[in-house]
């Protein structure tokens, strides 16, 4: 990706948004123009990045690492979880397969919808991203499962 720089603005944006405004506001000691900045995509502030100790301090209280979920991507990494993760469910493998299905239908009714007028919108593309991030997160947790079935297995 030669032009990393909207993707990880979205990214951020992302993460802002998934604590509300005002709460990420709260656990920074930013103003709310200063996060919009970092997220900002005007010429002005094409630079402008969030500073990794807010990053941190955000993805902390966040339910997923958006801005670090982004850098991995870029890097071609796939991310892993300690067994402490938020996003880290207690069910079981059986649960995220049962997870999983649901969260992939939620994501084909979404993209049938969105291609009815051979158009995918915005807020529709923003829907299928943020379903497409839910079914991350569950692969995570069903991941992590299975390491931990493996390792109380012996194996």
């Amino acid at each position: 990706m030669s032009d990393y720089r909207n993707y990880l603005k979205r990214h951020t944006e992302s993460l802002v948004k998934d604590m509300g405004l005002e709460a990420a506001c709260r656990l920074t000691g930013r103003s709310k123009a200063t996060l919009g900045r970092y997220y900002s995509e005007a010429p002005e502030h094409r630079d402008r990045f969030m500073p990794i100790d807010v990053v941190a301090t955000l993805e902390a209280a966040a339910s997923y690492p958006h801005v670090t979920g982004a850098l991995a991507e870029l890097r071609g990494i796939t991310l892993s979880y300690d067994g402490t993760s938020r996003n880290c469910s207690t069910g079981g493998v059986n649960s995220d397969v049962i997870t999983l299905s649901q969260r992939f239908a939620v994501l084909m009714a979404e993209y049938n919808q969105s291609i009815e007028d051979g158009v995918i919108t915005l807020s529709e593309a923003r829907r299928l991203l943020r379903e497409t991030i839910a079914i991350q997160e569950v692969l995570l947790s069903m991941k992590l499962n299975l390491e931990e079935e493996a390792v109380s297995a012996g194996g």
